[in-house]
């Protein structure tokens, strides 16, 4: 990573005559670190360093999501193509905001950030252990540069709700996050009461994270998608193996496991380095289910898998893994909690839900097409 303290300080020399009124609207945020951060009035300029953060940003600033975007990850094109495109289409801004790097892989180049001007750096919890090693808050603050730490992905349930209240906060629409995070808990709860209601026998579970992008066996410890697995009545395998929210585990332990059910994430990779044999679900996939599926078949026919419960009764699904750092979690959870105990949840129709979702706090329109299954029927 190119960081230059000559450019920074130079940088500031270039920006010091900018300046902000003492009776700005001055407010103050705790973003998930704990860390409570200050502002002398309401964001102007925002750089998203996760693009798929706009999942959630886009429930807030619903009239134009990039009104205060001045630069992105590149993550969401190469993740999901279907949403940048609709996204893109109805706000062609978009298409000109430049793409800056990864902090976590290096190559962020912190002089883009500077040149951009930014009054915030929104980061994925995530990236916090890297920016420490760099000691990038120290270099710049110097210019004026707050970074905000959110969270849709380590901790789901400790921090999905506190992320959508940073963020409106962050950009003046406190009410409208209230509202969004009151609709996410109202899902998440829905569940949780069945589940406790009915304590249900668990089915083991085993999550294939980014089959076709990752090699087997990527899956999830106990946080994201392994506790939505839990959430929705499931038992995780992986947790059984992993303490954090993801990493691999031994393709003969998949086997000695065997388990009930399968789960792969899937999602469109095709602008991803190194994707092939992937399932792809997500928006607008419905239009092409059978390939969707034929895709599903081949990835659980391999050693690993073809001897196990789940495959033998072809209780084997894909669903899309954007879920996983989004704060659409409630869906995944409905639409798992169906598959694993179809009985208990048989009036749930989680692509309804997705779908009023969207119509209530998007601004683009729902496609269908966030999960298939091995069964065509189900």
């Amino acid at each position: 990573m190119k960081i230059s303290r000559l450019m920074l300080i130079s940088a500031v020399v270039g920006l010091a005559s900018f300046s902000v009124p003492a009776f700005a609207q001055a407010f103050t945020v705790t973003d998930v670190a704990g860390r409570e951060v200050s502002f002398d009035k309401p964001v102007e300029r925002a750089i998203l360093g996760e693009g798929r953060m706009l999942y959630s940003l886009a429930t807030i600033e619903t009239e134009n999501p990039f009104a205060h975007v001045v630069g992105w990850r590149n993550d969401l094109w190469t993740t999901d193509q279907v949403s940048f495109d609709a996204y893109a289409e109805k706000f062609p801004e978009a298409k000109d905001l430049p793409f800056l790097g990864n902090l976590t892989d290096g190559t962020l180049q912190t002089e883009t950030v500077v040149t951009l001007n930014p009054d915030v750096l929104i980061l994925p919890i995530g990236n916090k252990t890297a920016a420490d090693e760099v000691k990038l808050e120290e270099m710049l603050s110097g210019i004026g540069v707050k970074i905000v730490y959110v969270d849709f992905r380590e901790h789901i349930i400790d921090n999905t709700v506190p992320s959508l209240h940073i963020l409106g906060q962050l950009f003046g629409k406190e009410a409208r996050a209230a509202e969004v995070a009151d609709f996410w808990q109202d899902k998440m709860d829905a569940v949780a009461k069945v589940i406790a209601d009915n304590n249900p026998q668990r089915p083991n579970v085993f999550m294939y994270r980014a089959a076709g992008l990752v090699e087997c066996c990527g899956t999830f410890g106990p946080d994201n998608f392994g506790l939505m697995v839990e959430l929705a009545g499931g038992h995780n395998l992986g947790s059984d193996f992993l303490p954090g929210y993801t990493g691999s585990i031994n393709p003969e332990q998949v086997i000695a496991s065997d388990p009930d059910i399968i789960v792969v994430t899937g999602s469109d990779w095709r602008n991803s380095n190194n994707a092939a044999s992937f399932v792809s679900v997500g928006p607008g996939a419905a239009d092409d289910a059978d390939a969707s599926r034929a895709a599903l078949a081949a990835v659980v026919d391999a050693p690993t898998f073809v001897g196990s419960t789940a495959v033998a009764n072809a209780d084997v699904h894909a669903i899309w893994h954007q879920f996983y750092t989004s704060p659409y979690q409630f869906v995944a959870i409905q639409e798992m909690a169906k598959w694993f105990h179809p009985d208990l949840f048989a009036d749930v129709d989680a692509d309804a839900t997705f779908k009023e979702f969207y119509d209530r706090f998007l601004p683009i329109a729902y496609e269908p097409g966030a999960w298939i299954s091995l069964k065509a029927d189900e």
